[in-house]
């Protein structure tokens, strides 16, 4: 429930590579958003980025920031893409630096409350945001309550095990992650990016083409796995990935009703973001804005 004597917060989406801040009010509505690279030349860089980005908004009595890994309970946050991230009092530093209530939260958690609140789930209850980035997550919401897991660990989608593949890369991010994220997608093409990747595919490129064949399978069992786990109302998909959308998803789609538990695939609406990054703003706004 949101206050009524809270009118609007600043939100803000701290990413591997650039970093959004806008005044979000309680009516979902994203005004002043500003972007910029992010800063990683030390481990204060983001966090001095941030405090810079959320004063030149205004004066704000809550802010949410979505970070790329983990919250933990204590406080800290842990994110490999930046450098020096392994224990930063984020929320502690922030709110003696703008003297406001600082709630922090994955992009994956970020993400599935912006989706529910102002998205492809909009009042929805059920729903699970797959992120198809450069890596792969999931934000979940069972019953309209974030599923976090005893360690803040749940939605850790990349680690999923849809093939027999024990390769080093797979140990290191996971098996699904390893196949069939943006990343590995370029990898495996010798491409730039999974976008060029895609562009090659398009091309007729027999090579992209087989690999987004695979990524297609495996995103297809990725999507039955979470269907017949979760009975959700909506599963939302996001991130970069999704812009070759056309390449995979009907495949994805018709994996999945192979496999997924049968009464309930039928009713899942499965369906692309058309908020995408500006739901990672929604959803910390979301949370700011509930801030006591």
């Amino acid at each position: 429930m949101i206050p009524r004597n809270l009118k609007s917060v600043i939100a803000v989406d701290l990413g591997g590579s650039k970093v959004a801040a806008a005044s979000v009010n309680s009516r979902g509505a994203v005004r002043d958003r500003i972007e910029e690279p992010v800063d990683v030349s030390s481990a204060d860089g983001p966090v001095e980025q941030i405090v810079r980005m959320c004063k030149s908004i205004g004066d704000a009595e809550a802010v949410g920031v979505a970070v790329p890994g983990l919250v933990r309970r204590d406080g800290t946050v842990w994110a490999p893409n930046l450098p020096g991230w392994d224990a930063v009092p984020l929320a502690r530093t922030l709110q003696k630096k703008l003297r406001a209530k600082i709630v922090a939260d994955s992009d994956r958690n970020a993400a599935v409350l912006g989706e529910s609140w102002s998205g492809a789930a909009r009042g929805k209850n059920d729903v699970i945001a797959l992120i198809l980035g450069t890596g792969i997550g999931a934000g979940i919401l069972c019953g309209g309550a974030i599923v976090r897991g005893a360690h803040e660990l749940s939605g850790c989608a990349g680690w999923m095990v849809v093939a027999d593949s024990r390769d080093p890369m797979s140990r290191r991010v996971g098996t699904l992650e390893s196949l069939a994220a943006g990343s590995a997608i370029a990898r495996l093409v010798s491409a730039t990016s999974a976008i060029e990747a895609a562009e090659r595919a398009r091309r007729g490129d027999s090579v992209a083409r087989d690999v987004f064949k695979r990524a297609s399978d495996l995103l297809g069992r990725t999507i039955a796995n979470l269907v017949s786990l979760f009975d959700p109302e909506t599963i939302v998909l996001t991130g970069g990935l999704t812009k070759a959308a056309d390449l995979f998803l009907d495949d994805a789609k018709r994996i999945a009703a192979e496999y997924a538990q049968p009464l309930s695939y039928p009713k899942v609406d499965i369906v692309v973001s058309t908020l995408g990054t500006e739901a990672n703003l929604l959803g910390v706004g979301r949370l700011a804005l509930e801030t006591r």
